[in-house]
């Protein structure tokens, strides 16, 4: 019996957090369309190494590298800002810098997930999902 969890994101981001923390480099868990649409960002953005997707039954892996190996992760804090309790929506005027632009928040709008940058380009507003610096 495996066990579930109902917040896939904040699984993600505590997995990512809890390798850095040991000195791992890489992780791996089950997939979905949210964690590789925020691995993708993610990896875009230079925070993460590489990532792929495992093809197995009856649920496909995601197999993240946080860092190439023999090097330290370029993530210094990641956490979670919208949560299953308390949602947290801005509009393109109002979408959060982190670290005065050294980090970056990752937003759900209507175009999928995208970086406060990207966001504000297209003048969209969103759900602030992810922080990091």
């Amino acid at each position: 019996m495996s066990l579930q969890s109902t917040d896939q994101l904040a699984d993600l981001l505590t997995r990512i957090r809890n390798a850095l923390m040991v000195g791992k480099t890489e992780i791996y868990l089950p997939t979905s369309k949210l964690k590789v649409a925020v691995v993708e960002a993610l990896k875009t953005a230079g925070y993460l190494f590489d990532y792929e997707l495992i093809d197995r039954s009856p649920r496909a892996t995601l197999h993240v590298l946080i860092a190439e190996p023999g090097k330290n992760s370029k993530i210094n804090e990641i956490s979670k800002v919208s949560k299953p309790g308390r949602r947290v929506y801005v509009s393109a005027d109002e979408i959060p810098t982190v670290k005065s632009g050294r980090g970056l928040v990752l937003l759900s709008t209507s175009k999928g997930i995208m970086t406060g940058r990207n966001a504000k380009k297209l003048r969209l507003g969103g759900e602030v999902l992810v922080k990091v610096w």
